[in-house]
């Protein structure tokens, strides 16, 4: 399949939209990636596609993103070459389904219009004023859309069915992309047994009391309990995050990796991955499937979610990973007191034994997706949520 695919996104440098992109050219797309950025140097290359960068907004900042879209709608006419033909044009999050929806009026009328949502932002879900009149301007945009492409059925079960989604929706997980199958053969590297068992928290950090917990927990640990940060600390919720990990004892924050190729290193590196979040406790965080619960199996490291929420359901479900109650400090400490060798073998075992295709999208997964994103109307279903809500 040859298909066109313009891919509108809040930001070019977000690895997650890296791995989008990487899928989609593995399903047979060919992708224009279009959309801002969260750094100060211009991003012209994606996955080895030219991109479009239309300039820099900022996390969090909602009143600039505003403003960064009015300024690339003006700039729409300029879009002809990439979106003119396109088979689909593909919009992750709320702002850039505005764009695409322009977009495809301009110059492909003819295309599909799939809404990837990955995240409901709390703005969506506040009942102020404010926030009632954005959710009207989103479902005005809902009747453009052909599919929805979300991650996690609580997403579904919560937010879009209840409004009535009016189109059909398809779960895409944020699972590991392996196309090689020497990859995925690879022995699994693990670390020596504890103590002192090494927690790591990879990926987007914005969750302060996740932070208020691990930085507790090791400080009262004294040694026996190790904590290893990697990835992109919010700047919206961490202004302050050197001097917030600068003084706390056995935690170390290591920087940015790269995804995919530093993730087998950094979860072989650790003997537990870190799998709550706070930051939108009830809402967003409650509804989530985050990346670390599958690369941790994938990569050797145990999950360690929250009952009650969707990560914590996902692995109870399938009789994996550490699924602690309230009060999460209590529990959590008197888990890793009771831990040893043995049970940890048991625990690494039972992710071993998880399915692969639990875990990991291959070559198949990408072809599929690309073609439920085209509207093939045979592509495999059986990652259709719902051909409509209202079914």
């Amino acid at each position: 399949m040859n298909a066109k695919i313009a891919y509108f996104v809040h930001d070019l440098s977000d690895p997650a939209v890296h791995r989008r992109v990487r899928m989609l050219r593995l399903g047979g797309g060919s992708v224009t990636p279009i959309g801002f950025r969260r750094t100060s140097e211009p991003i012209d290359m994606v996955e080895g596609r030219g991109a479009i960068d239309l300039g820099r907004t900022s996390d969090g900042m909602l009143g600039r993103r505003v403003v960064s879209l009015a300024g690339a709608l003006t700039r729409l006419d300029r879009l002809g070459e990439q979106v003119r033909g396109a088979d689909a044009l593909v919009a992750r999050n709320l702002e850039m389904l505005f764009l695409a929806a322009r977009a495809r009026k301009l110059h492909a009328p003819n295309a599909a219009l799939v809404y990837e949502c990955l995240d409901i932002h709390r703005m969506l879900l506040s009942r102020q004023l404010k926030s009632g009149l954005l959710r009207l301007f989103e479902s005005g945009l809902w009747h453009n859309v052909d599919l929805l492409l979300t991650s996690s059925p609580a997403f579904v079960r919560n937010y879009f069915a209840p409004r009535g989604f009016p189109s059909p929706i398809r779960l895409v997980e944020n699972k590991v992309l392996l196309v090689d199958e020497r990859q995925s053969d690879c022995p699994r590297p693990r670390p020596t047994p504890g103590p002192p068992w090494r927690i790591g928290w990879f990926g987007m950090i914005r969750c302060r009391k996740s932070l208020e917990i691990l930085t507790s927990l090791a400080r009262k640990a004294d040694g026996d309990v190790e904590i290893v940060i990697r990835g992109r600390p919010s700047g919206a919720v961490f202004p302050d995050f050197d001097a917030a990990i600068a003084n706390s004892p056995h935690i170390r924050f290591g920087g940015i990796y790269r995804n995919p190729d530093d993730l087998p290193a950094i979860y072989g590196d650790v003997h537990l991955s870190w799998a709550i979040d706070y930051y939108e406790a009830g809402e967003n965080s409650t509804w989530l499937l985050p990346n670390r619960i599958y690369e941790g199996s994938v990569y050797g490291a145990v999950p360690i979610a929250l009952a009650g929420v969707e990560t914590g359901s996902w692995l109870a479900k399938r009789g994996a990973g550490v699924v602690l109650d309230e009060p999460l400090e209590q529990q959590l400490a008197g888990f890793l007191g009771s831990l040893d060798a043995a049970s940890y073998s048991r625990l690494t075992d039972q992710m071993e034994a998880l399915p692969r295709s639990d875990l990991v999208d291959d070559r198949s997964d990408c072809r599929e997706l690309v073609a439920a994103i085209c509207g093939d109307t045979a592509a495999p279903s059986d990652q259709l949520v719902y051909s409509r809500v209202s079914a």
